[in-house]
């Protein structure tokens, strides 16, 4: 038998192999390939040089590939630790032509160059190793160079599922033996060559270019669930019996326990409501309050969540704005934190439920319709649903004026937990504390349902104010993650132990400018640097965020992956634009007090759908924010712009040790005036322009007028109530 015989003979054997081993594949792990078309036009050009990329779930991705994509003749790139596997020798050996590197040898990425030169399809995984996270490890340069040194095409995979099998390296964690693959393939693309001064700098930006494409891989599986939906996913995923909860009561609630609560709180609600409904909930952070939350969402009814801390204008701004005619609450929670007075000052409400009061309403069918059936089929409660239906409705903190209503879709939410997922691991391993209270976008999505819906241990705290108790529950329970504000950091800092926050790996703080105190004093006493973030609640929140893969100081990180970006200039500042946004996290529109009940679509001066944020920032040549100040937080003293922010930071540099923020009061002469507010005493204008000078600011950021005050007004997110000092500063 000749050369030519032996060599269809061996063609023959593979085709048939490969036919029975898709076969096997469909029926055991019910693989589906979404955007097939894509693949069969990127294999469809003889020479073309494509380079596919994939991410890396376990040891049956190369297979899954191999099998199902309709790409001919194809080179596997494979780790050289991954080939002494057994079955991958067979798969290797018999069915596949492959090339054994180390992702991470310059040398060894030639003979992928060369690959690609002579026109062979080639598959590799830029991750190298396989994930021990269930999320994006080290993206490296190497494959990233290949393909934009060959201007090869680039063919984006992505794999769910092979993670949940006995074949992956998460070890510890609920697996299956035949779990559901499904395989998404993306649109083709490119990866220009960068440009940059050295070899070295271009392999560098290639490799970030890259790594932002595969997290843009991430977020290929559609959003087509509900919060319930995803909850309902979460349990399946995990089992029924996963502790995931545990409030200030200090029991540990399953995911069981999660899902009954739900059930017949919202069974229970829904009968004094309407579908539809938007249903007001002032509630403190504990079990029953998410559970009372996922429960009105799988019955068709809108939460509202309303800021107890907002007094008695704002929760009735909120009221008329959402049209909200009934409260649920509970008398131990309005007893202890003084929320009587406000209730009663409550105008057009028609009912106020108390917690109390609601379960004492559960009958008999009730519990044999949660026991026998909901329990057992809860996606049978919710039936048909939207992902574009409101799932909640928050309000803004009303720092800068009347709050709005905002409606956020099950979209949104769902869109960015999967955005932060796409960038930082969480995983069930991790054990979050979240003390930001769920009235508030960055408590609810990323401090509660993030948590919950990706299989994390949760703990919730009410109220972020007991700085001495935090620290010592943070120790107590060996959490991992932590959210906070600025300002609570700080104060978490001044009262923990240098040991209390021993096991944490992850502390993001948001919702305002982290000060470089903090960020110093955290790093120094506990040895952990703190990620700074950037959001809005109408996006849900998170717009950016610095990871341990993309960190840089001083910013707020990089946008999150398939959010796109306009900066408009503003008159008078030379540096950076407003920043206007769009994406799947935005929301679906404001409910103001002016006009109840009617939303009104987010669009701004780019067009329909765009938010503007209001912030004025610069985004560097890395893709990284600098948020340089609000646009309402800008005076024009003078007839220069002047950034009230630059002022608190040069307050700041005079007197680390206080608390300082910046207003304005009108001016006959020079139009507007800056007020310091601080809580230092003997701070003079002569200390702040030696700091000025040492900072090389102008003489127009120096406040003149300095007013001492013995703690600044806050809200409860933890924001500085700059409506009350501008009001206060137009009283000096």
């Amino acid at each position: 038998m000749d050369m030519t015989d032996k060599n269809t003979l061996r063609a023959c054997a593979r085709g048939f192999l490969h036919v029975i081993l898709r076969a096997l594949a469909r029926l055991l792990f019910r693989v589906r390939v979404r955007g097939i078309d894509a693949a069969r036009e990127a294999g469809s050009v003889k020479g073309r040089r494509l380079l596919v990329i994939a991410n890396h779930e376990s040891f049956l991705d190369g297979i899954l590939l191999g099998l199902f994509l309709p790409i001919e003749n194809p080179v596997f790139v494979v780790h050289t630790e991954v080939v002494k596997r057994c079955f991958w020798r067979f798969w290797l050996g018999v069915m596949a032509d492959y090339l054994s590197v180390d992702p991470g040898n310059p040398m060894a990425m030639k003979r992928v160059v060369r690959l690609l030169e002579s026109g062979r399809p080639v598959v590799i995984f830029p991750e190298g190793r396989i994930t021990l996270t269930g999320g994006l490890m080290k993206v490296y340069d190497g494959p990233a160079f290949v393909a934009a040194k060959t201007a090869a095409t680039l063919l984006p995979v992505r794999l769910d599922g092979p993670s949940r099998s006995y074949f992956s390296r998460l070890y510890g964690r609920p697996r299956k033996l035949f779990p559901r693959i499904t395989l998404t393939v993306l649109p083709m693309t490119r990866l220009p060559m960068p440009e940059a001064p050295s070899a070295k700098a271009r392999r560098q930006k290639a490799g970030e270019a890259l790594r932002r494409l595969m997290q843009e891989m991430a977020l290929a599986q559609p959003h087509r669930r509900t919060l319930y939906g995803a909850l309902c996913d979460a349990i399946e995923q995990h089992g029924r019996g996963r502790r995931v909860v545990e409030d200030i009561k200090q029991v540990e609630y399953s995911y069981q326990d999660l899902l009954k609560t739900a059930l017949a709180l919202g069974r229970l609600a829904g009968r004094l409501t309407r579908p539809g409904e938007r249903v007001g909930l002032l509630l403190p952070n504990m079990m029953p309050t998410l559970g009372l939350f996922l429960g009105l969402t799988a019955l068709k009814r809108v939460p509202a969540m309303l800021n107890y801390t907002a007094g008695v204008d704002g929760m009735q701004a909120a009221c008329t704005a959402a049209e909200i005619r009934t409260v649920i609450t509970s008398r131990a929670f309005v007893e202890q934190a003084k929320l009587a007075d406000k209730l009663a000052a409550l105008q057009e409400l028609e009912r106020i439920v108390y917690l109390e009061d609601l379960r004492a309403e559960m009958r008999f069918f009730d519990k044999l319709w949660l026991l026998a059936w909901a329990l057992w089929f809860p996606r049978a409660v919710e039936g048909e649903a939207d992902t574009e239906d409101a799932a909640v409705v928050l309000f803004t903190s009303g720092s800068e004026g009347k709050p709005k209503g905002v409606v956020l879709s099950h979209r949104a939410i769902l869109a960015n937990v999967a955005q932060i997922r796409a960038i930082v691991d969480f995983s069930i391993d991790d054990r979050v504390l979240n003390v930001l209270p769920i009235f508030h976008s960055f408590g609810l999505t990323a401090g509660t349902l993030l948590p919950v819906l990706t299989g994390a241990s949760l703990f919730l705290y009410p109220s972020p104010l007991h700085y001495r108790v935090i620290p010592e529950l943070a120790y107590d329970r060996g959490c991992t993650v932590m959210f906070g504000t600025s300002t609570f950091l700080g104060n978490y800092a001044r009262f923990a132990h240098p040991y209390d926050f021993y096991r944490l790996r992850y502390v993001v703080a948001g919702a305002e400018k982290l000060a470089d105190a903090v960020r110093d004093q955290w790093f120094e006493k506990f040895g952990i640097r703190i990620l700074e973030g950037y959001g809005a609640t109408e996006t849900a929140p998170v717009i950016a965020v610095n990871t341990p893969m993309a960190y840089r100081r001083g910013t707020v990180g990089q946008l999150l992956p398939s959010l796109e970006h306009r900066l408009l200039p503003v008159p008078g500042i030379e540096r950076g634009g407003v920043l206007h946004v769009r994406g799947p996290n935005v929301m679906s529109g404001y409910l103001k007090a002016d006009r109840p009940g009617v939303l009104q679509a987010p669009a701004s001066e780019v067009g329909a759908g765009w938010y503007e944020t209001g912030d004025i920032v610069d985004i560097d040549d890395d893709g990284f924010v600098h948020i340089l100040g609000r646009v309402k937080r800008f005076a024009k003293v003078a007839g220069e712009m002047v950034s009230l922010e630059t002022a608190e930071k040069l307050a700041l540099a005079a007197a680390p040790e206080g608390q300082h923020a910046v207003s304005s009061q009108p001016d006959a002469d020079k139009g507007e005036a800056l007020v310091l507010f601080t809580t230092l005493a003997g701070l003079d204008r002569a200390a702040l322009q030696r700091a000025a000078r040492q900072l090389g600011l102008p003489e127009l950021a120096v406040p003149r007028k300095i007013v001492r005050l013995e703690a600044l007004p806050l809200l409860g997110t933890g924001k500085t109530d700059y409506v009350s000092l501008k009001r206060l500063a137009e009283e000096a």
